[in-house]
């Protein structure tokens, strides 16, 4: 069989889960990930991890921030007064928010801390900073 290769379109399924050993996605329970090898379609840890697999392979591969989600940036960290939010808003710790970036794109940011007078938003990726661990199984390749 032919490994996969840039250019390729390939099925995954896949497990990732933190270096705890908490499991943050998994294709387990749904078809399996499609992707095409070299567009950009997912981290660039993990597509370097498919080539030169061949369909039925299976591995497990630790993928640093570097190639994933890039380091945590401290600079994406946003304190702001609390009544600069609407009232409606329930503001929990791990809720999801949007804000309009300078070109009027949609920011979405985390609410990392509340208190009486602030609230903590982070606009880093949730996995940002941190070591993914992925066990992998190449189901096909689409060449």
């Amino acid at each position: 069989m032919t490994p996969a290769k840039t250019g390729d379109s390939v099925s995954i399924h896949y497990t990732g889960r933190l270096e705890d050993g908490t499991v943050f996605d998994s294709s387990r329970d749904r078809d399996p990930l499609q992707f095409a090898i070299g567009n950009g379609e997912v981290i660039p840890g993990f597509e370097a991890a498919v080539v030169g697999m061949t369909p039925g392979d299976a591995k497990t591969e630790i993928i640093a921030a570097e190639n994933a989600y890039g380091p945590h940036q401290p600079d994406m960290v946003m304190v702001v007064e609390r009544h600069h939010i609407p009232a409606d808003i329930p503001l929990d710790v791990g809720q999801q928010l949007q804000l309009q970036g300078p070109q009027g794109q949609a920011v979405p940011v985390m609410v990392t801390e509340v208190s009486e007078a602030e609230v903590t938003l982070d606009a880093n990726h949730p996995l940002a900073g941190e070591t993914l661990i992925f066990d992998i199984e190449l189901v096909a390749i689409e060449s």
